[in-house]
């Protein structure tokens, strides 16, 4: 069972989004997502202000994250201009924050509760393996040729400069699956989906999702 001192909570931003630019910080129902993210993780009921970092380079996402009184650690430019590869530039704090495992949370998720995170940390303290996914749960079932059914992000610190991150998907058992409510998961990628998820914001329909 892993220790919740153990694990480190992080929300990693960045303003150079193609698709929908500068959304972290683009009015967003009176505020924005990295101002309404911050907070709620601030609220948690299972790990403390000292565990939770924002993982920023660019001055005016930490100078907000510092006006929420949060950890900040400051990423390099070429880190927050990384595409995943290696995973030790993108994930550069694996070596230089004091914790053996990370769970990282999407800031442009802001149907997302505080409850369904603590409910995710709770669930990875008392599994065996180093990986856990946050997942949609499909309506339909599907089957390999072998007949194996096949439809039913934290890990290990160290596995990044492995150059892996989630666990191991050869070893049964390392990596965990965590059903998720489909209106807390909504994504922001697109202008589309910003306008839609703030129009359920406003709607106050994260108040009605369930973990």
């Amino acid at each position: 069972m892993k220790q919740i001192g153990e694990i480190a909570v992080i929300i990693q931003a960045r303003l150079g989004s193609e698709r929908t630019p500068r959304k972290m910080t683009r009015p967003f129902a009176g505020s924005s997502l990295l101002d309404i993210a911050l907070p709620k993780m601030l609220c948690s009921a299972v790990f403390y202000p000292e565990q939770f970092f924002l993982a920023v380079h660019e001055e005016e996402l930490a100078g907000i994250g510092s006006r929420h009184g949060v950890n900040v650690f400051r990423r390099s430019e070429c880190s927050a201009r990384s595409e995943g590869k290696p995973l030790s530039e993108l994930y550069e704090w694996w070596d230089q924050l004091p914790f053996t495992y990370a769970v990282l949370v999407n800031a442009c998720a802001p149907l997302l509760r505080i409850a369904t995170v603590d409910a995710f940390i709770d669930h990875y303290r008392t599994m065996d393996g180093d990986g856990l996914f946050g997942v949609l749960e499909k309506r339909d079932y599907f089957w390999n040729v072998d007949g194996v059914l096949l439809t039913s992000s934290p890990g290990r610190m160290a596995a990044i400069g492995e150059g892996r991150w989630m666990g191991n998907l050869d070893e049964p058992g390392d990596i965990e699956l965590f059903p998720m409510n489909h209106l807390e998961a909504f994504d922001i990628d697109y202008p589309w989906q910003f306008e839609a998820a703030e129009a359920l914001y406003r709607a106050g329909i994260v108040a009605q999702a369930s973990v």
